[in-house]
């Protein structure tokens, strides 16, 4: 790649590239890793990683998002909608691939969505004379069919499209060995695995790191406007505006020190929508809650701000309180977080954010253990946000489901769950005795920090993606 004129890529995604970390890492590779230049074409709307701004050989050419207020029209209008807006976003695409970036040598497009990102992708190679690699998520006329039903019209249209225009491909990438396999032998597309991998800036976070990234985020640990719980209970501006402690750390002098009273910090990344159940979470949350207080014999005629009176004096318990942190965007954000307000517990609190791109690495390094709810349309992909924890050295109870496996080795690594008592059962045993005595969750972390540390995005890319890239470049596929 790197002989005579220097070529270029582009990296297309229908959808905001602040929240496609892989695609990100993809466009870092090919500027780094392969010499090339690279043009994104993606909507905005939350800011990519620094070190893609920063680049020199990268360009960001962001598109105008379809509006998101559809479901405020009536329901014989939907249709219509349906078959307006890929029409537009088609033609958006097209100008954008055809006419405001240069003819690169290669797309590279993330699918889903599939349309129209595959029709204007393979119009526009042909437009341009450019190769076309698809680079496989997911399927997605499953995730359609979420919303509308196996048995739509649209689905199988949709389904047709992508089986279609995806046989047209130069070549594809894909996340699983499960999903390769589907490809293959299903739908006659040859694929090459691409794991998710962590970049160099997922990694452990270092305890000073920790107590600045605590004070940056203390507003919305705290919420001092919302009613007290077992987080923000005596909590007063001077501790708001005092740089040397927050809820889990101390600075002393120079050194920084974790508290032994402090809250186990579980954090959840989300997309808010269908095809992960946050409710498995809130159920397990409320049982822990209640367990926990029955195993205490506590009595509840006390009220809560007795237990958090003594918290707040420094008293530890057997079993600790549980400070859940949900990081990300979606669609079912808002009616979920009505859900934790009427949760009403004791030594349970919900907090949800957006953090930077810089900002939620350290928040993973931070964290003392990870929770995905996802579940996979299609069975057949693996969540990003498990292997950026396990990039952190962060243990993970998953969801289980057909292919999981394949990521989250059960008792080295992580703990699967398919029901809300499952998982308020591994938080109970992984809890107990918390900081010092949890051996089950240690054991976890060391599994996490044991494996292959080799195994970062740039290795795995140069070992699979890049060969595929340079055949597709330079026409021998054979």
């Amino acid at each position: 790649m790197e002989v005579g004129k220097r070529r270029r890529a582009a990296v297309v995604v229908l959808g905001d590239i602040g929240r496609s970390p892989r695609m990100q890492y993809h466009a870092l590779s090919l500027a780094r890793q392969a010499n090339l230049e690279v043009d994104i074409v993606a909507y905005g709307g939350s800011d990519p990683h620094s070190v893609l701004l920063e680049h020199q050989s990268i360009r960001i050419h962001t598109m105008r998002q379809w509006p998101s207020k559809d479901g405020v029209l009536p329901k014989i209008f939907r249709p219509i909608m349906l078959l307006l807006k890929p029409l537009v976003q088609f033609v958006m695409l097209l100008w954008f691939l055809c006419v405001k970036i240069k003819a690169p040598d290669v797309f590279i497009v993330q699918n889903p969505p599939s349309v129209p990102t595959l029709v204007a992708v393979k119009w526009a190679s042909w437009l341009r004379q450019s190769s076309f690699i698809i680079d496989w998520h997911n399927f997605g006329y499953t995730l359609l069919a979420l919303s509308l039903g196996r048995s739509s019209r649209f689905v199988a249209v949709y389904h047709w499209v992508e089986l279609h225009f995806g046989k047209m491909a130069n070549g594809s990438l894909c996340v699983t060995k499960a999903m390769q396999h589907e490809l293959e032998q299903v739908w006659g597309i040859k694929a090459t695995v691409l794991y998710d991998q962590p970049p160099e800036f997922f990694r452990p976070a270092q305890l000073e790191e920790k107590h600045k990234l605590f004070c940056r985020i203390k507003k919305d640990i705290f919420r001092s406007n919302s009613p007290p719980d077992c987080i923000s209970y005596g909590i007063t501006n001077g501790d708001m505006q005092d740089p040397k402690t927050t809820i889990f750390t101390n600075q002393i002098g120079d050194d920084f020190h974790l508290k032994q009273n402090r809250p186990a910090l579980i954090v959840s990344s989300t997309s808010w929508t269908p095809d992960e159940d946050f409710g498995i979470l809130l159920e397990a949350a409320v049982m822990y809650d209640r367990r926990v207080a029955a195993l205490l014999n506590e009595n509840d005629s006390n009220g809560d701000e007795f237990f958090w009176k003594a918290i707040d004096e420094g008293k530890a318990f057997l079993y600790p309180r549980l400070l859940f942190v949900i990081t990300g965007k979606g669609p079912e954000k808002e009616k979920y977080e009505e859900k934790i307000k009427k949760l009403n517990l004791k030594r349970v609190a919900f907090r949800t954010m957006w953090l930077s791109p810089e900002d939620y690495p350290l928040l993973l390094g931070s964290a003392d253990l990870g929770v995905c709810l996802h579940t996979s349309s299609s069975g057949l992909d693996l969540p990003m946000k498990v292997v950026d924890m396990f990039g952190c050295g962060l243990p993970v109870c998953a969801v289980s489901y057909s292919c999981i496996t394949e990521l989250v080795k059960v008792e080295k690594n992580g703990l699967l769950f398919s029901s809300s008592s499952e998982l308020a059962d591994e938080l109970m045993m992984l809890f107990k005795g918390f900081p010092d005595g949890c051996d089950a969750l240690r054991t976890l972390r060391n599994g996490v920090l044991e494996m292959d540390s080799s195994a970062k995005w740039a290795t795995e890319w140069e070992a699979n993606a890049k060969p595929l890239i340079s055949k597709v470049i330079s026409g021998d596929l054979s």
